[in-house]
């Protein structure tokens, strides 16, 4: 059982993640590469996977020996760059205690360059970020499109569950078998976990490769990194983020969330519009219409302010982001 011990400013500051993080989907696609279960739907693209990963890869399979993975590989960063830039300035005494302690019993020795690693190396540190960008680019840039379609639809929906329900029912409707008892979410998980966030807060992330529990990055000075299973549970395709790639199905992937006319909304009010405007637009009336900003406007996608007697809504950043190619 993994237990999450909040207090009041730790529900404040629990956050989604805007996009996806590069390095941790690559890790939660390795993690699930060395499963040996769900032969089934993943056999066949593990095969490939493993098959088709070039050599300069190898050195992260030493980084994990024993399928025990060092936690200054879990980076957060948004864009491929920064993330590969927040690895190599990891303080050096978390580099060689996290060596320390996935080595701690292991029978073989620790290869030479994770010595020279541990040692504070810096082109030791420069032979990770090379092998993550070309993992990235073998296994996540051919889907990363659709990874992104599939988190702007997941962030759209948190964000629409906490505007209507709140952040407790946000939290628990996140993964299948959690409850919050008073100020602990509680994850069904073998073992026994207690993490006190102190006022840290929660930075949650869906990932698109990882159907096990969820995965805890528990770093000093930063919130709790929870990564959670969300997407379809199938393996991502070429084909797929092929066919996401453009505005019709992005569209239709907002839609799958807030429905298809809260997303003609949103298209809308990239737009200033009042709210009989709004109303003509998508052909409903205006109690209708007024209803849909409404659960816009609590999910913070659009503003609203009166001027005289007109109601004028317009989209937000966060609307923008979300809304991202759909809106042509």
């Amino acid at each position: 059982m993994i237990r999450i011990h909040f207090t009041a400013a730790d529900f404040a500051r629990v956050r989604f993640a805007p996009r996806p993080a590069p390095l941790q989907e690559l890790n939660a696609a390795f993690m699930m590469a060395f499963r040996r279960d769900d032969q089934l739907l993943f056999g066949r693209w593990r095969q490939r996977l493993l098959r088709h990963l070039p050599s300069a890869v190898e050195p992260l399979g030493d980084l994990v020996p024993a399928g025990a993975a060092p936690a200054f590989l879990d980076v957060f960063g948004d864009t491929l760059d920064d993330a590969l830039d927040s690895v190599l300035a990891v303080r050096p005494e978390l580099v060689r205690s996290e060596i320390e302690r996935v080595y701690a019993g292991h029978a073989a020795p620790a290869p030479p360059w994770v010595r020279e690693l541990h040692r504070g190396d810096a082109g030791a540190r420069q032979l990770i970020r090379r092998a993550q960008h070309t993992a990235f680019e073998s296994v996540l840039r051919p889907v990363w499109p659709l990874v992104q379609d599939l988190h702007r639809a997941e962030f759209t929906r948190h964000a629409l569950a906490v505007a209507e329900h709140g952040i407790a029912a946000a939290l628990t409707g996140l993964v299948p078998g959690t409850r919050l008892r008073g100020d602990v979410w509680e994850i069904d998980a073998p073992g026994e976990w207690e993490v006190r966030l102190h006022g840290r807060g929660v930075l949650l992330l869906p990932t698109f490769h990882w159907n096990g529990r969820p995965l805890l990055a528990d770093l000093p000075d930063g919130p709790l990194g929870l990564t959670y299973p969300a997407g379809p549970g199938l393996p991502l395709t070429p084909d797929g983020a092929a066919g996401a790639g453009g505005t019709g199905s992005a569209a239709d992937a907002l839609a799958g969330v807030l429905g298809r006319t809260r997303t003609d909304a949103l298209l809308v009010l990239a737009q200033e519009h009042t709210t009989s405007d709004l109303a003509r637009r998508l052909g409903v009336s205006n109690a209708t219409a007024s209803a849909h900003a409404a659960a816009l406007r609590g999910a913070g996608l659009i503003t609203t302010v009166r001027s005289g007697r007109a109601v004028l809504h317009r989209r937000t950043a966060l609307g923008s982001l979300l809304a991202g190619r759909s809106s042509g």
